[in-house]
Parts: C-alpha cells; sequence; structure tokens
C-alpha cells in the first residue's frame, strides 16, 4: 500500500513524523537507491527498499491476536516431532506468523490464544496461575449437590453441573459440570476426582482469564478486536472488565456462556 514517506518513517520508529520531513527535505531519505526530497512522495514500505538517515527502514511487524478452538487430538503447538496434527492444521491460509500462549492438553479440545504480541504473551505466561480458566468437564457417573460442593471446597475451585438437553436422572453419563479454577489446580482436580471414582473422560477450556471461544465451530478461530485486547490486559493489571470477551461475542460472551449453561454442551 502506498503512504507517505513521513508516516512510514514514523511508524518505524526512526524519527517523528517532523522530523521525517526534515530528513526527506535534507536529501537523507532514500527510496530503491533514489534521493527524494519532496514531501509529498509515497511508497510501499513492503515492496520499496526505504532508507532514512542511513538507515533501512522495516515495516514492524502487525500485532495479530486470536482464539482458536482447538480439537481434541491436536498439539497445541505449531509443531509437532511425532507428526501428530497441531495447531498449524486449523491455520492454513493464515497470513501471519502467531504463537500459542500457555498449553492445553493434546485431548482436550477449547480455547487456545494465539499471538505475535511477545510483549502481550510475557506478561500472560508471568501471571497465567491468576488467570481464571473456565472449563466444561464431563466425569464417569454423576456428582451429587453435595459431593459438588465439598469436592470443590477440597480441590480450590467453583463447581456446577451442565447437563445435555436429552440428559434425564436414568442417564448420568451425560451430565458435564462447569469448573472455574486457576490452571494450578487441574492437576489436583483430576487426581481428586480419580480418587472418587469419577476420572475425567472429556475436557473442554471454554474460558481463559476475559477471553471466551464460545460461538467459535471445532478447528476455527476468530480473530479479536482492539477492546477484546484491552481488556485482556486490563484484567492482567487487576482491572476491571475481565469477564468474557472475544470477537465478536466480546461484550456478551457472559450472556452466551448462561445460555449454554441453560441448554447444555453436547
Amino acid at each position: 500500500m502506498q503512504e507517505r514517506l513521513q508516516k512510514i518513517i514514523a511508524r518505524a520508529g526512526i524519527a517523528s513524523r517532523r522530523h521525517a520531513e526534515q530528513l526527506i527535505l535534507s536529501g537523507q531519505v532514500r527510496v530503491n537507491g533514489r534521493v527524494v526530497t519532496e514531501l509529498g512522495t509515497k511508497a510501499d514500505a513492503a515492496q520499496d527498499r526505504i532508507e532514512a538517515a542511513g538507515r533501512v527502514v522495516k515495516e514492524p511487524e502487525r500485532r495479530t491476536y486470536l482464539v482458536l478452538n482447538k480439537p481434541p487430538e491436536v498439539v497445541s503447538a505449531m509443531a509437532d516431532p511425532e507428526g501428530r496434527k497441531t495447531l498449524k492444521n486449523c491455520l492454513r491460509g493464515f497470513p501471519a506468523r502467531v504463537y500459542p500462549v500457555g498449553n492445553l492438553e493434546y485431548t482436550a479440545s477449547g480455547l487456545v490464544f494465539l499471538t505475535n504480541d511477545g510483549d502481550l504473551a510475557a506478561e500472560m505466561l508471568k501471571r497465567w496461575g491468576e488467570l481464571e480458566q473456565v472449563y466444561f468437564v464431563k466425569v464417569k457417573g454423576m456428582l451429587t449437590l453435595e459431593e459438588l460442593e465439598r469436592l470443590g471446597k477440597e480441590i480450590g475451585v467453583r463447581m456446577k453441573t451442565v447437563r445435555q438437553p436429552d440428559a434425564t436422572r436414568r442417564r448420568a453419563a451425560n451430565y458435564w459440570y462447569e469448573v472455574r479454577m486457576r490452571d494450578t489446580k487441574k492437576e489436583e482436580m483430576r487426581n481428586v476426582l480419580f480418587r472418587e471414582g469419577h476420572p475425567i473422560e472429556k475436557l473442554q477450556r471454554i474460558g481463559l482469564g476475559s477471553l471466551t471461544v464460545e460461538g467459535v465451530p471445532a478447528g476455527r478461530y476468530q480473530m479479536l478486536r482492539e477492546n477484546d485486547v484491552e481488556t485482556l490486559r486490563r484484567a492482567l493489571r487487576g482491572g476491571k472488565g475481565d469477564k468474557g470477551s472475544s470477537g465478536s461475542n466480546g461484550r456478551k460472551g457472559e450472556e452466551k456462556r448462561e445460555r449454554r449453561r441453560a441448554r447444555g454442551t453436547r
């Protein structure tokens, strides 16, 4: 895309836009080896070689943020030495290079956050244990209300029932449970449920901090808007507004989650 040289130079961080204009007027800017001295000159930062004050102008990589609904039996990485399917298989044709933040088990499904923003990724990993994660968990058998309360207190999580529309008291295996936790509680939850005779059969992450995967089909992704990313940043800083927010369903994430609780998960 053709843009004015001073804008390109300023965006690259070499100089302010006013200083960039001075560099142009003083003959310190070259485009494809030719000196440019006219302020109205335009160039394409992606195709043209631009030099300002002896430095090559490099177009900064556009920051990209997205949530992906990982199917089960997909490695939560961009490559796998064992040759298994990875997140890259779900991102075929996606133009930007992005990387997952955190991990989601191979057998689990649900939300994975990917970005090329190294600063935000580092901040998330630093505070990973503080981010609330929301899971739908399917276990063998059925937990009573008393067990939900008792085990929730023992593990240090919040648990409630989510039931499929066709589930009945005679079909207890259809019961799912919503579990809100910090990441450090996941293995403890597995161990306690196994000990109680209710081993986990399926695990689906639907929420991570302020992000939600509600409305995103399995194997697909959704780009985040600027306000979604800012909400995530505020949540990491301990600010308000950390309820579900991702893509087009950002502001209504919690309402959708409540509707899904009512109709159950499949």
